[in-house]
């Protein structure tokens, strides 16, 4: 008997990849470890809990039958209000609430975003190597990720001359991370400055993610002067999640930046995919952006002192490169030519117990490469890292 035929599912989706993080999960369950507990690289989650204040605040929220019902599509007034003034005193540039929406994190944010900007059959620039979700976002839509080859002798910071050479009539977006997943390079106010002019001068937009703004070192005054000194409403729009810095990433909590009349276009890709933000977390986020301003510096002066004791713990090992380091990251050259990167990760976690992501993971031309997560293991394990590495082979 002929078995019937499935009905068809969308074709981009079907040519997406797969999230990759829980294929290189899959291969630390075979740790058996001999070399003591594993150290877990691979994902960019905050290595420890949010302030209990914090935590009372949102128990307090959650038992509100006011945050039981749906509230604003672009989220409540009283964090959209507390996230301008917020923004406000990091860029030097008076942001009102119309300009922000609260999303359920970053990644909705980049999809709300990239459904507003462009369309089936366009395309982006993503800098490679690229921060997988972004590729895989595009490729569901139907918009083509071009990749913008990032260097590494320059940091894996994007060359405007590069970009502004991939724009044809077909591009809609460049997109940057700074501080940058995967590679955790940061990019200098200048160069982001040249991608905002190049976009308002090619008509495309800027579209800014910044989800790990809270990590860049001590004595930044700012990470960029776009949004004070341009008219950035026109080309520029700004992507942020909550989860790094507050370490809620459990909350889903994200936030747009952008101009009014882009933010109306925005709100109606909003309200047809969450409606309206989860409110509990929203009341405590509103009262953490003030109540916990001194554990987030301290916890930033801690995760920029990771970046350092990753490199002094890599040191020793000349054959692997540490080819940036910033924020949440570190990106490696391994020292085995012609291995691909996922038997180098999975030998690595089996054999050692050190589980980073392979670089093709991050698009394509990325084998010599591993990208490490060092914010998410205390400073001690980090240390670890020289003595496991220590006589590795694959």
């Amino acid at each position: 008997m002929l078995q019937p035929t499935p009905a068809a599912l969308n074709p981009n989706l079907l040519d997406t990849g797969t999230p990759p993080i829980p294929q290189a999960q899959g291969w630390a369950r075979a740790y058996d470890g001999r070399c003591g507990p594993l150290v877990d690289l691979s994902q960019a989650v905050p290595g420890s809990p949010p302030p209990a204040a914090l935590l009372e605040r949102l128990a307090e929220a959650a038992r509100s039958p006011d945050n039981t019902r749906y509230g604003p599509i672009t989220g409540d007034m009283a964090l959209r209000e507390a996230y301008a003034a917020e923004i406000s005193q990091v860029y030097g540039h008076a942001f009102r609430p119309a300009e922000v929406a609260i999303t359920s994190g970053c990644n909705q944010a980049f999809v709300m975003t990239m459904m507003a900007v462009a369309k089936a059959g366009e395309n982006v620039l993503l800098p490679a190597p690229w921060y997988f979700n972004h590729e895989m976002t595009l490729s569901m839509l139907g918009i083509e990720a071009r990749p913008l080859p990032c260097d590494p002798a320059a940091g894996f910071v994007p060359d405007v001359a590069t970009a502004e050479a991939l724009i044809d009539a077909g591009t809609r977006a460049i997109v940057l991370v700074t501080p940058n997943n995967p590679t955790g390079a940061i990019y200098s106010p200048t160069t982001i400055a040249a991608f905002a002019a190049l976009c308002a001068r090619r008509r495309v937009w800027l579209v800014l993610d910044e989800t790990y703004r809270d990590f860049l070192p001590a004595g930044v005054a700012a990470p960029h002067e776009v949004f004070a000194t341009t008219r950035w409403q026109d080309s520029v729009i700004g992507l942020y999640s909550f989860s790094k810095a507050y370490a809620v990433p459990g909350w889903r909590l994200g936030a747009i930046t952008a101009g009014e009349a882009v933010m109306a276009e925005i709100a109606k890709v909003l309200d047809c995919v969450q409606i309206s933000p989860v409110r509990a977390g929203q009341a405590a986020i509103t009262w953490g952006i003030q109540g916990i301003r001194d554990w987030r510096e301290a916890n930033r002066a801690e995760i920029n002192a990771r970046a350092a004791l990753f490199r002094d713990a890599m040191a020793p090992h000349n054959g692997w490169r540490v080819l940036a380091a910033g924020a949440y990251f570190a990106y490696v050259a391994h020292p085995f030519a012609g291995v691909p990167a996922a038997d180098v990760a999975r030998s690595l976690v089996q054999e050692r117990g050190v589980l980073a992501l392979p670089g093709p993971y991050f698009g394509p031309g990325q084998e010599q490469h591993l990208r490490i997560a060092i914010a998410n293991v205390a400073a001690d394990r980090i240390g670890e890292l020289s003595d496991r590495l220590r006589g590795f082979s694959v």
